[in-house]
């Protein structure tokens, strides 16, 4: 039930009496549906003091509309609409028309783009690739923090404000990259955003106003791929292999083509989960430097590498201003928290700033003091640790249970880092037929065309495992090894 008291408007045009006028504005608000049964009305002195007239002429129009069954009083304060209501008459088809918002704009819109749903039946695993364990959450130490910054900064953190982000969160992030990542970052080279997505979208708009070809992994991140083109890019696919992505093709494409920027997921290639190898990590900076390309790093899920030399990103070995980086805490911490950033020259912050404040303005000011202080305090670092453990037990209990279960059908090695495995789908020429018998096993996996640039299907499948708890692996890995077997 809503708890706002509706705005009643009468008919400027009519002549009727203004009781009668009342009356009428009330009855159609009611058939077309603003007015639901049982809906709170004004009170009669407050209804005359808004609309400037006496108030017997207000309990006149609710007199006869009680009369006639639309309202009814449960007191002499409270009058609501009826919650049974006389016979509608069908109304003209002008009234219709005006009854209700229409289905339809009456000028022409452009191809709308697909809005992914994250959401499966009772009963369904989803394994989602990306999506972190949130039971083990900082849930207390966010709140008292949330709750703190709103205590003691609440006229700062309420008003506008920098569009750079707060400066206590950036200063924490830049000395969380530079110990953590090896970017020699100070705060001034940071800009906070609403998740990755936001930061991807400002750096497309930024480089792509006038158009220009950007190059991306073959199977990659579709909502980044959508960014590009929204921003005018025209979009080149290299492909990817095991050791990433193939330099020597992007070396071929700038030959061919005057190519402003590739976009690259190095640490863990999305969905192949695979590292760029160091010697084309070296190849691929020598040429941003040759041609002047600019690298889009996206760093999605940098804590969650499991075994061997930690992988430092691209942008800790650029000296030349080549490498645009981009991070989000949704995989660490939750992605309801929105809460990205880029790291890049100063000259590039400001104009990301300056653009932000077109469509977004600022950030939740709140928030970000709040994730500064858990990460001044060592909250962030504690539960990187926890997380990364909880990570490595449930990805070394779904390999095996999948093995056990899925037998050949399903090879896969297990990765090195990463929230998700990448198993090949064996003797199938793609993995729509698996995805749906798995669904009808009860297991959601995503559709891997969606992974892939041309929309193809491929036979692989991407699994995600952080986001299940260690039993409910298990029984995903049956009920998927149910569903291979009966290919």
């Amino acid at each position: 039930m809503s708890q706002w008291t509706p705005t009643i408007a009468l008919d400027e045009s009519s002549t009727r009496p203004l009781a009668a006028r009342i009356a009428d504005s009330i009855t159609r608000d009611i058939r077309r549906g603003r007015l639901a049964p049982g809906a709170l009305l004004p009170g009669s002195r407050t209804l005359a003091a808004t609309l400037g007239v006496h108030r017997n002429t207000v309990l006149a129009a609710y007199e006869a509309l009680r009369a006639e069954g639309w309202i009814e009083s449960e007191s002499a304060r409270s009058t609501r609409v009826a919650a049974s209501l006389p016979e509608r008459p069908r109304p003209s088809r002008g009234a219709a028309a005006r009854a209700q918002i229409p289905e339809r704009t009456h000028f022409a819109l452009g191809p709308a783009p697909d809005i992914v749903e994250r959401s499966v039946a009772r009963g369904v695993i989803a394994l989602y690739g990306g999506m972190p364990e949130l039971g083990i959450f900082p849930v207390e130490a966010f709140a008292r923090a949330h709750r703190r910054a709103l205590r003691t900064k609440r006229s700062q953190l309420l008003d506008y404000a920098t569009p750079y982000g707060h400066p206590a969160l950036r200063t924490a992030l830049a000395e969380m990259t530079s110990s953590l990542r090896g970017l020699a970052a100070k705060p001034e080279n940071i800009l906070v955003t609403r998740g990755s997505q936001q930061a991807l979208d400002l750096v497309a708009r930024a480089l792509f106003d006038e158009g220009g070809v950007i190059a991306v992994e073959s199977m990659g991140y579709a909502p980044a791929w959508a960014a590009f083109r929204a921003a005018g890019a025209r979009i080149v696919a290299l492909p990817v292999d095991r050791e990433g992505l193939d330099v020597a093709a992007l070396e071929a494409l700038c030959e061919r083509e005057a190519v402003r920027a590739v976009y690259v997921t190095p640490h863990h290639q999305y969905p192949t989960t695979v590292t760029l190898s160091a010697t084309r990590r070296l190849a691929l900076l020598a040429l941003a430097k040759q041609r002047r390309l600019c690298v889009i790093e996206d760093d999605y899920d940098h804590e969650f590498h499991y075994e061997g030399r930690p992988v430092l990103p691209l942008a800790s070995a650029d000296s030349d201003g080549s490498v645009v980086y981009i991070a989000t805490l949704s995989k660490l911490l939750a992605p309801g928290l929105r809460t990205g950033f880029v790291v890049a020259p100063r000259a590039l912050i400001d104009h990301l700033a300056a653009r932000r404040t077109y469509v977004d303005r600022q950030g939740d000011l709140t928030v970000e003091a709040a994730l500064a202080e858990l990460i001044e305090d060592g909250v962030v670092a504690r539960h990187a640790r926890r997380a990364r453990k909880t990570y490595l037990e449930r990805r070394d209990v779904f390999a095996q249970a999948l093995a056990e279960q899925a037998g050949d059908a399903l090879r896969f090695d297990v990765t090195r880092g990463g929230m998700a495995l990448w198993a090949r789908v064996e003797g199938e020429k793609g993995s729509e037929p698996l995805i749906a018998r798995a669904l009808d096993e009860g297991v959601f996996v995503q559709r891997t065309r969606s992974m892939c640039f041309d929309g193809r299907d491929r036979p692989f499948v991407r699994l995600g495992f952080a986001g299940s708890t260690p039993a409910v692996l298990r029984e995903a890995a049956r009920r998927l090894g149910r569903a291979a077997r009966r290919g």
